[in-house]
């Protein structure tokens, strides 16, 4: 994840060969993603943060992998903007399997209804799904949960895990861990959203 992170850094881990970044906002990957994309044109961007259906177009056109679709209205934005414009970004559904007041992400008794919802009401082609766990809990039966509601609805890629326990993460079938921290170091406090 390179949210917080300068071009410049980002073009350090470009040039030793690193070619899949993630960001949280759709605004900050528009600042400094098209420049380093003409520089390096095999870059795959996801879009790890909450997306708002207005910017739907730009979620489009920005990125190859949008990792956070959590309801109804955003599937539909991604699906007109999808049929309007011919690109077709990879989509992961995002659980909130800590059912977290504060976070995004479907709860895990709605995420098999949701996903059928975007297959079959929007036309969305779903490729796997997300989690973030609490920070205060044991990640692992998170993950597991993740890897259960995955292999239910026939979705290979998994999204979870980050710097801290990329490792469990992997042992419970992740195909994609997030580990910003690790590559770029820690974010300046104030910087955090």
């Amino acid at each position: 994840m390179t949210k917080t992170f300068p071009a410049d850094r980002i073009r350090e881990a470009l040039a030793a060969g690193h070619r899949v970044f993630g960001e949280n906002r759709v605004q900050e990957a528009k600042a400094k993603w098209p420049a380093l994309r003409l520089e390096f044109p095999d870059i795959e961007l996801h879009l790890i943060g909450p997306l708002q259906s207005n910017k739907a177009a730009e979620a489009v056109a920005l990125f190859d992998v949008i990792e956070t679709v959590d309801r109804p209205k955003i599937a539909a934005a991604l699906a007109d903007e999808m049929a309007r414009s011919g690109r077709r970004p990879r989509l992961l559904v995002q659980v909130n399997t800590g059912a977290e007041a504060q976070k995004a992400g479907v709860l895990p008794e709605d995420a098999d209804a949701f996903i059928r919802d975007c297959r079959d009401r929007f036309g969305l082609a779903i490729d796997g799904l997300m989690c973030i766990p609490p920070a205060d809990d044991p990640p692992a039966p998170h993950f597991a949960l993740l890897s259960k509601l995955a292999a239910r609805n026939a979705l290979s890629v998994l999204s979870m895990g980050m710097s801290g326990d990329f490792d469990i993460a992997a042992g419970l079938g992740a195909t994609h861990v997030r580990v910003g921290s690790a590559l770029f170091g820690a974010r300046p406090r104030d910087a955090v959203a």
